[in-house]
């Protein structure tokens, strides 16, 4: 029963994701923070795109009470004003990370939802607000983080598994496909990479210096600790070589939220982030003894 909660809040940085890369941080760029949650809530796994003068940030909404996150989305001029927010996307199920992207003239969402069981692309068919399932992506096992990204004429997505908690947080996958619709073959090495360190995808994958970048989270110290890039040397079906870069984190002048930092999302000339903090309370321990309570009441019911 874990009583201390992770609480992360996104951010807007105006500097490219290759920039923060290169000076190894985003201290000292301008930052546009968004609006903070209630207590024992956050929003994290910002992900964003332009359209019309306006960037579309969105995000998993969390509530401890509930523990099955949503999507939203926050809607923002080009000074970075908040125009307007909505609630995008729910399911049974758990959803995070709702990367967001163009690509094959229609707008997708790939958000995490491995506890459905599946990996399931959304399409826009009333942007921003209203979304459809179009395909499960079949790889023969859930996937977490999934990060898409069509590079060299090819789509490749990196993602980790479900299992262990370390195969969770650090061994990194990858299949291919032609199409966006598939389908998907796996990688010849299974995983490519297996660091808690550097393994998971935290962000969109980018071009920088002619080569392929992966921002992966550093869960060494606890989870999303860091972002570093992994810059990656080598990519065909049955080649992977990478080299690891130094932690981004977050820096001082972020705090409270000076504990975590574990998303670097591309859109356009500005990049998107998020920042953790730590809450340790009466009301979250009694959070903890509700459901505990509620959970000894529905095995005894059944």
């Amino acid at each position: 029963m874990a009583l201390r909660k992770d609480i992360w809040r996104p951010a807007i940085v105006e500097a490219t994701i290759a920039e923060i890369v290169r000076r190894g941080g985003v201290e000292g760029l301008p930052i546009h923070w968004l609006p903070p949650m209630g207590s024992f809530q956050f929003l994290a796994d910002p992900f964003g795109l332009w359209r019309d003068g306006w960037l579309y940030v969105f995000v998993e909404a969390y509530d401890y009470r509930v523990r099955i996150g949503t999507v939203e989305v926050l809607v923002y001029d080009a000074d970075y004003r908040l125009i307007e927010r909505h609630p995008v996307l729910a399911e049974p199920w758990h959803l995070s990370y709702p990367q967001v992207f163009e690509a094959e003239g229609e707008t997708w969402m790939l958000p995490e939802a491995h506890r459905s069981g599946r990996l399931t692309l959304y399409r826009a068919i009333d942007f921003p607000t209203r979304w459809e399932p179009a395909q499960v992506i079949e790889l023969g096992h859930p996937a977490v983080d999934a990060t898409p990204v069509f590079h060299d004429g090819v789509w490749w997505l990196f993602y980790t598994s479900t299992g262990t908690e370390a195969e969770k947080m650090g061994a990194l996958n990858i299949a291919f496909a032609e199409r966006l619709g598939g389908p998907w073959r796996a990688h010849s090495a299974k995983p490519v990479r297996t660091d808690v360190a550097g393994g998971r995808p935290g962000g969109t994958a980018f071009v920088m210096d002619g080569r392929l970048v992966l921002p992966v989270q550093d869960c060494s110290a606890t989870y999303g600790g860091a972002i570093r890039a992994l810059t990656i040397e080598r990519l065909t079906p049955s080649q992977f070589e990478a080299t690891l870069g130094p932690r981004i984190v977050a820096p001082a002048g972020f705090a409270p939220y000076v504990e975590g930092l574990h998303t670097l999302a591309a859109a356009g000339q500005v990049t998107l982030i998020d920042a953790k903090r730590t809450e340790l309370s009466a009301q979250g321990l009694g959070i903890e003894i509700r459901r505990e309570a509620g959970k000894l009441r529905r095995r005894l019911a059944g």
